[in-house]
């Protein structure tokens, strides 16, 4: 494994961590070798996983949800061109 094992960070330090991993996906997507994603896939579950392991009723936004998004969905096709602008 690469770096310290998640379950070891503080709250703060899991968040830095989780906001770092997050920033840094796209170009690793884009450019990375195939074992830079790899490592990168790996670290990003760890991270992700002790995260939600620590909050596990976190907040969830109904529009982050697939009832939320077919709604969401929906109200565009009624409506097209509304969202335009």
């Amino acid at each position: 494994m690469t770096g310290v094992d998640p379950s070891r960070l503080d709250d703060q330090q899991l968040m830095k961590e989780l906001e770092t991993i997050h920033r840094t996906r796209h170009d690793t997507l884009l450019y990375g070798s195939n074992d830079a994603l790899r490592a990168h896939n790996e670290r990003m579950a760890q991270l992700e996983g002790e995260y939600l392991r620590r909050n596990p009723r976190r907040v969830v936004a109904a529009g982050r949800t697939r009832e939320g998004a077919r709604e969401r969905n929906c109200a565009e096709t009624a409506t097209p061109g509304a969202a335009a602008g």
